[in-house]
């Protein structure tokens, strides 16, 4: 099932004070990106935001659930919780300065 785009549009206002945020596409559902670092999916309208040490204690008692079959888990963020801007907020910020940004991409020879 596809994710409503309004419910990541609500979440990405949500988070906009966390830095360069975006939501990008990803085979109906969606990637949340925080300073070019993705920092969050989007799917079946829950969301998901990557485990980091920094996460996980402003995070509190959350559970832990995959986004999708196969994938590693990542904090289960209630619907509850979307409304409070400045904990998202938060928590979006320390999971990003957590994690690495991507590795560039190598260009295709041709």
């Amino acid at each position: 099932m596809a994710s409503d785009r309004r419910i990541v549009d609500f979440i990405v206002d949500q988070i906009a004070a966390a830095g360069d945020v975006a939501a990008k596409p990803m085979f109906g559902e969606y990637g949340l990106y925080c300073d070019g670092r993705m920092v969050a999916l989007v799917c079946d309208d829950r969301l998901f935001v990557k485990p980091t040490e920094g996460g996980r204690a402003v995070a509190g008692d959350v559970e832990e659930a995959a986004p999708y079959p196969g994938a590693k888990p990542c904090l289960s963020i209630d619907q509850d919780r979307w409304d409070d801007r400045d904990w998202l907020t938060d928590l979006i910020r320390v999971t990003a300065a957590e994690l690495p940004l991507p590795k560039p991409r190598k260009r295709k020879a041709g």
